[in-house]
């Protein structure tokens, strides 16, 4: 069978080229997009990647999806099919959190670039007609149907997805405070290879991304699948939306495996343990809460216990807490996996 990632015998793939200003403009999301896993969601219910990963989700999002309109569904699996593209205007190139203002930026797209992106979209039926002219009756209807199908197959699990999110940044800021960007760019192998001053990752279609000094906003999320994602228009603010590490019932929440980390259970508690592993990589009292699913004044009461024991050291930058393991508290974890 022909490698789908080969072309004429040589690989496919997108070439993001850096020059020494956009090192120092490239910076991580502060968490991840609400549209951008709204989307890529929608593009994994349409088809069988990762069925591992995926379908637990998957059953549980389409038996919440049912309970909405039949025309809100259609209109996002119009908008984002199974595969290929989809237009950018669904996913604004801004870094806030906030679900209502990037579903504003999506009905505030002008009209003319609005039509020019659902190009992309095969096949495209008659009754997308009135979004395809900007009509505000379709707009209304489009922000209607993101926001309800978040909030049934993305909501849900958004403090999961948080607590995942988290975790990768944790792990690329060691990696910029042990050796700079480039040490960031290098932890993201395989998925994304840094051969100075080219960042590769394996790609649908052969593409080449010059960032010309304006930097590159790193993405974690969940939904995406396997290979990076970015905006077609290379005019956009470059964006790379990359794939963090997720098990197969990442959205089910913390699971307890009673084979597995029973001493450290015993020492300290089933609470206090799992704050301990939570801060492996590094996080705030919120990541933490989020990590565990702890509220927060307990989140809270676990990390002044776990430093007043020596296992962690908090560290405040302005409003913000950051712990970090002690060498102590990393030996008790690693002489304690689970």
């Amino acid at each position: 069978m022909q490698n789908p990632n080969l072309i004429g015998g040589r690989s496919v793939m997108l070439r993001v080229h850096f020059t020494s200003e956009d090192l120092l403009r490239t910076r991580l999301a502060a968490g991840p997009h609400p549209l951008w896993e709204a989307i890529l969601s929608a593009t994994l219910l349409g088809n069988r990647d990762g069925q591992a990963v995926f379908d637990g989700w998957r059953l549980c999002a389409r038996s919440a999806l049912r309970h909405l309109p039949p025309e809100q569904i259609r209109l996002i699996r119009c908008l984002a099919p199974p595969s290929g593209d989809f237009p950018d205007f669904l996913t604004p190139p801004q870094e806030a959190q906030d679900l209502a203002a990037g579903i504003e930026g999506v009905l505030s797209t002008p009209s003319q670039r609005i039509r020019q992106e659902l190009a992309v979209l095969p096949r495209l039926p008659m009754w997308t007609r009135p979004l395809m002219d900007g009509e505000p009756g379709a707009l209304r209807a489009l922000g209607q149907s993101l926001r309800a199908y978040y909030t049934c197959a993305v909501g849900t699990h958004w403090q999961r997805i948080q607590a995942l999110t988290d975790a990768d940044r944790g792990v690329r800021a060691r990696a910029v405070l042990h050796g700079g960007v480039e040490a960031m760019l290098e932890s993201f192998r395989p998925t994304l290879r840094w051969n100075r001053p080219v960042l590769e990752a394996d790609y649908p279609t052969d593409r080449d991304l010059r960032l010309a000094g304006r930097g590159l906003l790193l993405v974690p999320s969940v939904f995406c699948w396997r290979t990076p994602v970015t905006f077609i228009d290379p005019g956009l603010p470059p964006t790379l939306v990359y794939p963090v590490n997720r098990g197969p019932r990442w959205w089910a929440g913390h699971q307890t495996d009673p084979r597995r980390g029973q001493a450290l259970r015993r020492l300290l508690g089933e609470s206090r343990a799992m704050a301990l592993r939570a801060v492996e990589d590094g996080c705030t009292t919120g990541e933490l809460a989020r990590r565990t699913g702890l509220a927060l004044p307990t989140a809270s009461q676990h990390a002044t216990i776990l430093r007043e024991a020596g296992l962690i050291a908090s560290t405040r930058r302005g409003n913000t807490v950051i712990h970090t393991l002690t060498p102590l508290g990393r030996d008790v974890l690693t002489a304690n996996p689970g």
